[in-house]
Order: structure tokens, then C-alpha cells, then sequence
């Protein structure tokens, strides 16, 4: 089964104007079937992937030549893997300014890697694919967000959220949500992130201890959705601070870790403030920690930490096919009100949203979002409470509540 990715109109887009584009994101997420998806579209006309050894030899062997007689229209798949590339590659990008020249695809984020970051970036367009989002799933576009800054009001009931822990563990990797039998599919899961970790880990980074990396991913699922604090994490896990940053970028270079910056009405303090922490996919988090809806069913502090994962890696999936400049940010003021997400988009309006495990809704669950409102002024567009009901109910001038679903689901 094939799922239609939003993304892709993006993708072709900026191919008919830009001479490059990479299509980014972590392993298993479908860079390779949307690009062939565009090769039978005739967007692109060759293919080439070098996680095929011949490939991979031919353009090791001879880089100059093997980018010298590339056609046009061509995509590299997994081009991280040959970082000889880079240079030749800038030079036909620099000699040749033709459209749709190149789509190329890679497992990890050029911008963190020094070797792919010193030649091609700047040059090309940059989009990251994520995990399938539950829209995509259900094969419809997701829009919630684009409607939270357009429309005057919010109206609607909205399926219940019955199977929302199914969704939470299943998560978003195709392979793993084409698996109906939660074993098999756990199964899958692992062996994706023992490869990855084993593979990948050791193409992109010199690193020592590599068995302790497992273990940090292992224990950022369990605490996902906290604010980062590389001195605590450095002590529970006895990995020095030094190689323990060095262990997060590289998470983040293979797209596992997801940073979220805080929000503050000063850029510099946005800057100062740590970051919150989740792990780009639930379904991954839950198999890491061996866990299926059952236990998060009984186990209210984890499934409330997922539920939040699950709800700000699908608003940044709408804000990788939102056609507005959106960022995503959380927000924390020195009393203790928070808010989990704020989305802010270029002109400085933005929208808090609150994620609340819960099947009813009462006003202190707003907190977070009044204090949000004030400091905001009139920036603040509107603020929800997604919770687990079926009904979309008003709380006060410009604050709602709306369930989970309404992300992805259409009204009743």
C-alpha cells in the first residue's frame, strides 16, 4: 500500500523553479517512495540510490565523473552516504542553473554535519519528511492549522477519541502502521532503530561507547516532553556533558530527536531558554520502552508525556504542508504556567495549544493559555485545550476546547 504524502506538492513545487532540492528526513519515513512516486509522475526521469553497492562504488571511485555524466532530472537517493559528492555536485550547481536538475535524499540533516554543510546548503531548498501524519493515514490533508489562524470561529463535533492510544503506539513509520498485529509491528520498530543506531551511528560520527546511545534514546522516550537539562541527564546516565551533547546532536542529525525552543516576547531570552524534548515518532518511544496501549491505559504520567509527543509531532507535520512560515515553540513563565505548544507565524500572531489527557475539560485547564494571552496581547490569534471529548466548546474570548481528533478528523 502506497500513502499519498502531502508533502509532495511541495516537493514539485520548488523542483519546477530551484535547480536542487533535498528532501531530508529520518530512515523508513518515505523519501524513497515519494521520489519514485515523482519518477511515474515524469517530474523526475532517473534514478540512482547508494545504498546499492555498484552505485555506491561507481561514485565513490570516480565522484567527478559519475556527477559529470548524471542526465537531468536525476535523484540521488541516500547521498549522505558518499560525502566525496558534495563538492562536485556545488560545482554542476554552480555551472548549471537548470530547474528539476537534482532531487536528492538524505537520512541525515546536512545542516548538522560539517562535511555536507560546507558545500550544498544555501544553494538547494531544504524540506524534511516526517512519519506519516494521521491525515495521510486516513488519506486526507490535515488543515487544523491553517483553520486556527483563519477562521473567525470554531464550530463542530468530532469523532471520539477511542483509539487514540492505538494511534499513540502505532505512530507513523509506514512499515510499522501497515502492520495490524502490534507484536510484529513492535518487532519492526525495534529492528529499525538497532539498525539505525548500528548502521547509521557509525557512517556519520566517530563516536566512542556506541552502546550508550541506545540507552539515551531509551531514556529520552521516558521522559519526553520535559525541558532538556544536559546536567541531569548527564548524571543519571554517567555519560560526560561534553560526549553527551555530542550524542544529541547526533540524535537530531538522524532525525530521532525533535529540540522545541521556548517562546518569550524577547528573541534573545528565546534563545537562553532550554529546550523541550520529544522523539519524532510515539510509536518508535513506546516500542523502545516495551510498552503497548494497555500499559499506557494504566499508567496516567507516561501516557499523558505520549499523548503530548503525539500531538506536537502532528502540528509539525502541518507545519511542514502549511503553505504559512510557522515555527513551534513552548512556553514556560517563572510561576510555573505553561503552555505545551505555541505556533507563531511570520507576522508574530500565533495560537497556544494545551494537550490534556482527559475526557472532560474544566477552566483551570486554560492557565497556561490566559497567561499566554496576556503577555501575547493582541498577537494571540486564539488559544485550545485539545482534549479527549467529542465537542468543540467556547471557554472565554478566544480560548476553546476542541478534541484531539479534530487534527485529522473532518466534523460529524
Amino acid at each position: 500500500m502506497m500513502f499519498p504524502r502531502v508533502l509532495s506538492r511541495r516537493v514539485t513545487d520548488l523542483l519546477s523553479t530551484m535547480p536542487v532540492v533535498y528532501l531530508q528526513g529520518a530512515r523508513q519515513v518515505g523519501k524513497t517512495t515519494l521520489a519514485k512516486q515523482l519518477l511515474q509522475e515524469s517530474v523526475m526521469e532517473h534514478y540512482f540510490s547508494f545504498d546499492d553497492p555498484a552505485v555506491l562504488s561507481a561514485a565513490g571511485h570516480d565522484p567527478v565523473g559519475f556527477v559529470r555524466d548524471l542526465p537531468l532530472h536525476t535523484v540521488l537517493d541516500e547521498v549522505q552516504r558518499v560525502p566525496a559528492l558534495m563538492p562536485v555536485l556545488k560545482m554542476r550547481v554552480d555551472t548549471r542553473r537548470e530547474a528539476g536538475d537534482l532531487l536528492l535524499t538524505g537520512s541525515a540533516n546536512p545542516l548538522m554535519l560539517p562535511r555536507l554543510s560546507e558545500t550544498l546548503v544555501g544553494r538547494m531548498a531544504v524540506l524534511t519528511l516526517m512519519p506519516l501524519s494521521q491525515g495521510e493515514i486516513e488519506g486526507r490533508e490535515d488543515r487544523w492549522l491553517e483553520r486556527m489562524f483563519s477562521d473567525d470561529s470554531l464550530t463542530g463535533d468530532f469523532p471520539a477519541s477511542q483509539y487514540l492510544l492505538l494511534r499513540v503506539v502505532r505512530g507513523g513509520y509506514p512499515e510499522a502502521v501497515l502492520r495490524s498485529d502490534s507484536r510484529h509491528r513492535m518487532d519492526w520498530l525495534l529492528s529499525y532503530a538497532n539498525t539505525l543506531l548500528a548502521r547509521d551511528v557509525r557512517e556519520i560520527s566517530n563516536i566512542e561507547r556506541l552502546t550508550d546511545v541506545p540507552r539515551l534514546l531509551q531514556l529520552l522516550a521516558a521522559q519526553t516532553c520535559q525541558t532538556l537539562n544536559v546536567a541531569n541527564l548527564s548524571r543519571e546516565t554517567g555519560i560526560p556533558q561534553s560526549t553527551l551533547q555530542r550524542y544529541l546532536a547526533l540524535l537530531d542529525a538522524l532525525f530521532l530527536l525533535v529540540r522545541i525552543p521556548a517562546w518569550y516576547t524577547s528573541m534573545g531570552k528565546r534563545l537562553l531558554k532550554s529546550p523541550k524534548i520529544l522523539l519524532n515518532d510515539t510509536g518508535l518511544a513506546c516500542a523502545l520502552l516495551g510498552i503497548d496501549e494497555e500499559r499506557l491505559a494504566r499508567d496516567p504520567l507516561l501516557q499523558g508525556r505520549m499523548v503530548e509527543n503525539f500531538v506536537g509531532m502532528e502540528l509539525l507535520k502541518q507545519i511542514g504542508f502549511s503553505d504559512r512560515r510557522l515555527r513551534m515553540y513552548h512556553f514556560r513563565t517563572d510561576r510555573g504556567e505553561e503552555v505545551d505548544f505555541v505556533i507563531e507565524d511570520a507576522t508574530g500572531a500565533l495560537i497556544g495549544v494545551e494537550v490534556k489527557a482527559s475526557a472532560t475539560v474544566h477552566s483551570e485547564h486554560f492557565k497556561g493559555l490566559r497567561s499566554l494571552q496576556q503577555v501575547a496581547g493582541n498577537r494571540f490569534v486564539r488559544g485550545i485545550v485539545l482534549y479527549w471529548g467529542e465537542k468543540t466548546l467556547p471557554f472565554g474570548e478566544g480560548l476553546w476546547a476542541q478534541p484531539i481528533s479534530a487534527l485529522w478528523a473532518t466534523t460529524d
